[in-house]
């Protein structure tokens, strides 16, 4: 039981791999607050607790400031503390750069990073000797056509990972990049490049369970001395990218 009495905040947990993190903390003791904008996060919250779990959703439009101090807020009001911080929420988008429009740029930076500075900076007062694991992707070392803005907004955030690690000292705060390549999720097949062929899905495809184990050994006391570090946990699909 890593988590036992540990609270874990995870953002878009109410499907796909923040979902299975959810699910993961929770087994493991973690008092889990569900974050996410869509209404399927109460039905992730609520099965948690038929499985004996502690849970609860926080309905939340995670680029809006004052939704991110809000969902913080009640996090503390019910639990005093956070000690786990999971930024997995992720936005893409699939037109070449000439064809993109700003707000669409915006949209997915706001989604993917900005929502990242706003959980951290707004927990950080209730983190004491915590984690915060923040979901990259292979996309940010190797990337395919029509997707530039998600591969920057994951390279920036590796970026700010590794300077929080400066910044806090690490029996404040330890903070760590998991970087996923393709996972079982309707994020991948919904992708029209993989529908289309421009991306071929080779290799091991991961389950939404091998990230989450990923991502609790990271924030667990196990991984005590790794702070500012990326996992890659892709089956190798960085190599073939």
């Amino acid at each position: 039981m890593r988590f036992k009495d540990k609270v874990c905040l995870v953002t878009g947990g109410a499907s796909g791999i923040g979902k299975a993190i959810c699910q993961r903390l929770a087994a493991e003791g973690g008092k889990v607050v569900v974050i996410d904008i869509q209404d399927s996060g109460q039905q992730a919250a609520d099965e948690i607790v038929a499985q004996k779990g502690e849970a609860i959703f926080i309905k939340t439009d995670i680029s809006q400031s004052r939704e991110v101090q809000f969902a913080v807020q009640k996090t503390v009001a019910k639990w005093g503390k956070i000690d786990v911080l999971v930024n997995n929420a992720a936005i893409m988008t699939f037109k070449p750069i000439t064809e993109l429009s700003e707000d669409e740029w915006d949209k997915v930076m706001a989604v993917n990073m900005k929502s990242v500075f706003l959980f951290c900076k707004y927990s950080l007062p209730y983190i004491n000797g915590g984690s915060i694991v923040n979901i990259s992707s292979v996309h940010y070392h190797e990337t395919t056509p029509n997707v530039i803005p998600y591969a920057s907004s994951k390279g920036a955030m590796e970026a700010f990972t590794r300077g929080m690690s400066i910044e806090y000292p690490a029996d404040k705060v330890r903070a760590n990049c998991v970087a996923p390549g393709a996972v079982d999720t309707p994020m991948l097949w919904s992708n029209p490049n993989i529908k289309s062929g421009v991306e071929k899905v080779e290799g091991k495809i991961g389950k939404p369970e091998d990230i989450a184990a990923a991502v609790c050994f990271i924030a667990s006391e196990e991984a005590n001395y790794v702070n500012g570090a990326s996992l890659h946990v892709d089956g190798g699909r960085l190599n073939i990218l």
